[in-house]
């Protein structure tokens, strides 16, 4: 089967993939862009999990302070290697963080961390599992896989505050 640039640039584009593999998912997906995009998913879920053990003891620090000056967040997201920590990719997706942390208020990064007895619901209390601000059907861990897969490093969030005037 034949796969036209154009199909592949319009898939990159919604994915952020590399060339090859854009073009690769949509040869095993028969042209049909909806199965390419769930097959390139699967890949970066794959990728994420085979760099989870990995180390993350470089990273940045993000805060955004919302319109109005009323509601703040500051998010320390690691990786493994300095250059990572200075990519765009790595930017945009701690900014973004920190805008999930001042809009959904969340409690604790991952389930792991909500006590035993809590009273709370872990989507809503834990930011991984939150859906993501800007893609509702995404999950915050899914967008922290889709970084994962285009940076090529492990990537964590450590931790983060939310400051609010009057509380």
């Amino acid at each position: 089967m034949k796969i036209s640039a154009d199909r592949v640039k319009e898939l990159r584009e919604q994915s952020g993939a590399g060339i090859m593999g854009c073009k690769n998912a949509l040869l095993k997906a028969e042209g049909d862009m909806e199965k390419a995009i769930q097959i390139l998913k699967q890949r970066s879920l794959f990728k994420a999990a085979k760099k989870k053990e990995r180390s993350v003891s470089e990273g940045l620090i993000e805060a955004y302070i919302h319109s109005g000056g009323r509601i703040g967040a500051m998010v320390e997201v690691n990786c493994e290697t300095d250059f990572a920590a200075r990519t765009d990719e790595l930017k945009e997706l701690a900014h973004h963080l920190a805008m999930q942390v001042a809009a959904m208020s969340p409690q604790f990064i991952s389930q792991e961390e909500i006590p035993e007895g809590a009273d709370v619901e872990a989507q809503t209390a834990c930011l991984l599992l939150q859906p993501y601000i800007k893609n509702q059907s995404m999950t915050v861990q899914d967008v922290i896989n889709e970084t994962i897969a285009k940076v090529g490093e492990n990537i964590k969030v450590s931790r983060f505050a939310r400051f609010a005037l009057g509380e």
